[in-house]
């Protein structure tokens, strides 16, 4: 497995893991965007964020993008959750950095269950009235001690 930061050109794939990995893992919020808003959201990430990527034989199999202390995106492609890939794109997240929010849904509990077992607290929940995709949502976070 090798990480490293992403690249312009990486970011379509970026696009692509993110979709495959948020519609397994929330079947219900399917479908709200397309393939090509994907693409263009992605590509607009890489010059206002640090953008990094888990590699498995040259192939994008999980990103993580940081926006200052925030966690913007972090997901895996399905078959290879579990396998440490999300684990070392949260440590390059922590790395250099007192402190991390970030945001996940209710539903999604295998991210809450990821998150809480390295150190990030529950402080927020919402209803979804607040979020584009209209389900509740936990906000999280973690600091150094």
């Amino acid at each position: 497995m090798d990480f490293r930061k992403l690249v312009l050109a990486d970011m379509a794939t970026a696009a692509l893991v993110h979709r495959v990995s948020f519609d397994a893992a929330l079947p219900s919020l399917r479908g709200l965007h397309t393939p090509a808003e994907d693409k263009s959201y992605f590509l607009g990430l890489h010059g206002s964020c640090d953008c990094w990527g888990g590699f498995e034989n040259q192939s994008l199999v999980g990103i993580l993008i940081l926006r200052g202390d925030w966690v913007e995106q972090l997901y895996v492609l399905p078959d290879l959750q579990g396998k440490g890939v999300g684990g070392r794109l949260l440590d390059i997240a922590m790395e250099g950095r007192e402190a991390l929010s970030l945001w996940t849904f209710v539903q999604n509990e295998s991210a809450q269950a990821f998150y809480e077992q390295r150190g990030f607290n529950k402080i927020r929940e919402t209803d979804g009235l607040e979020n584009e995709e209209g389900a509740p949502a936990l906000l999280y976070q973690w600091e150094r001690r």
